[in-house]
């Protein structure tokens, strides 16, 4: 059974998306207060007190002059193609993954740019699921899945253990590092136990046989036998796997419709995979590896909410919108 179209809101711990990142906080408006006595009668000679306008509660701040205007609507097959295209990228990413690329060269692994097995999904979901920044979680997958550690299977990140995963964690200069060390350590444990086959399997293809390939049963499963995994982290995982798990296609969690809705996209899962639909041959996507047609247009509608998210997280929507147009 696919998600449902809208997601339900979770609760304000769990509004941290993978980046950590808080929306800002609304402006309080206080309702007008008033000092009586008690049994004081209205006097037509009373100094009348203006009432609030309706509005005002949900007044948005004024723009100041120097802030950039907000970009005029962009055509949709213009943004989906801007969105799938390799010029994107840099503004939808932490600037230290762009810096790290030319740094170390084009063949580290990256979240922005590399395919990730099941399991390194999930390793990815439960570290994003951290109350930490985007460039900080990014830059912890980036090293642990990179040389010298390269933690990419459950027998790789438990014979390292706590120590071993907390000695990546303070490489990548990341938050909670201890807490995160030992929730790696037991996910690899889970993996073995409970969720796939062995200590080098990394398909989980144990949980969507056991769960007979039903998406809320899959995370039902994963959320019982994944420490720290909450969903926030089940919403990243579910968000990036339907691209190779049919089943959980489409799927868009709330804060990445958020995110979408923003650049003027629609914010319904299914109006937006209708768009990809309708705008399919007139998309660039000869990049996109996949075994079959209807893969690659799952991989293109992730790399879209990829992108969508990472633009939202970095501040670059409207230089998103700008570019597109």
């Amino acid at each position: 059974m696919p998600p449902k179209k809208a997601q339900i809101k979770g609760s304000a711990a769990e509004k941290h998306n993978e980046a950590g990142a808080n929306p800002p906080a609304e402006p309080k408006v206080e309702a007008p207060t008033s000092k009586t006595n008690d049994g004081a009668k209205a006097d037509g000679a009373s100094k009348k007190r203006k009432a609030p306008a309706p509005s005002e509660p949900n007044k948005v701040p004024r723009r100041s002059a120097r802030s950039a205007a907000p970009s005029a609507p962009v055509e949709a097959v213009k943004l989906l193609q801007f969105l799938l295209s390799p010029p994107s990228l840099d503004l939808c990413r932490p600037k230290d993954e762009a810096e790290d690329l030319r740094t170390r060269g084009p063949g580290i692994r990256t979240y922005s740019t590399s395919t990730f097995t099941p399991f390194e999904e999930l390793v990815c979901a439960v570290i994003l699921s951290r109350p930490i920044g985007h460039m900080l979680g990014l830059r912890s997958i980036r090293t642990i899945f990179n040389a010298p550690y390269g933690f990419t299977t459950p027998k790789k990140i438990r014979e390292a253990g706590n120590e071993g995963c907390r000695e990546a964690l303070d490489k990548a200069r990341t938050q909670h590092r201890q807490k995160t060390a030992e929730e790696l350590v037991l996910l690899a444990d889970a993996v073995v136990d409970s969720l796939g086959y062995g200590d080098e399997d990394v398909s989980l293809e144990r949980v969507r046989e056991e769960s007979e390939h039903d998406c809320e049963r899959e995370r039902e499963m994963l959320r019982k036998n994944v420490k720290g995994l909450g969903k926030t982290g089940l919403d990243i995982f579910g968000r990036r796997i339907q691209g190779v798990w049919s089943k959980f296609y489409p799927f868009v969690d709330q804060r990445t419709l958020a995110a979408v809705e923003k650049l003027g996209l629609p914010d319904s899962t299914e109006e937006l995979r209708e768009m990809l639909d309708e705008n399919w041959e007139k998309l660039e996507v000869k990049d996109i590896e996949a075994k079959d047609e209807e893969e690659k247009k799952r991989k293109a509608f992730v790399r879209i909410l990829e992108r969508a998210i990472g633009a939202d997280l970095e501040g670059n929507i409207d230089s998103i919108k700008s570019e597109a147009a």
